[in-house]
């Protein structure tokens, strides 16, 4: 059974960097895409980046050229954030989807972590 489980969420002022971290267990074989999504309160869950196993990435608009998406050998996934902005302030989720496209949507990923929330603050 695939587990993700993510950590590194904090508070940060404006400006400042964190790098979150996606445990995955339970890959037996084979492809996989892995995301991160966000959802601040009120607002619907959104998608930030992928990454593929050629290691291919893919950003969100609002998130390109501050965040970076990277995994290692230990199937770890991390999500560097620099940059940050109060409006990224959000609980950060860890998915993962089997396949070697990259992925963007909700409903591609069938794995999900429990959350990890970052807070910025201006």
């Amino acid at each position: 059974q695939v587990r993700l489980v993510e950590s590194g969420g904090g508070s940060v002022q404006a400006g400042g960097s964190l790098r979150l971290s996606c445990a995955a267990s339970g890959f037996t074989y084979g492809y996989f895409c892995m995301g991160w999504f966000r959802q601040a309160p009120g607002k619907e869950r959104e998608w930030v980046a992928s990454i593929n196993n050629f290691d291919r990435t893919t950003y969100a608009d609002s998130v390109q050229g501050r965040f970076t998406i990277s995994k290692d050998n230990a199937k770890n996934t991390h999500l560097q954030m620099d940059s940050l902005k109060p409006d990224d302030t959000a609980a950060y989720y860890c998915a993962a989807t089997q396949g070697w496209s990259l992925r963007r949507s909700i409903p591609d990923f069938n794995y999900w972590g429990q959350g990890t929330q970052v807070t910025v603050s201006s």
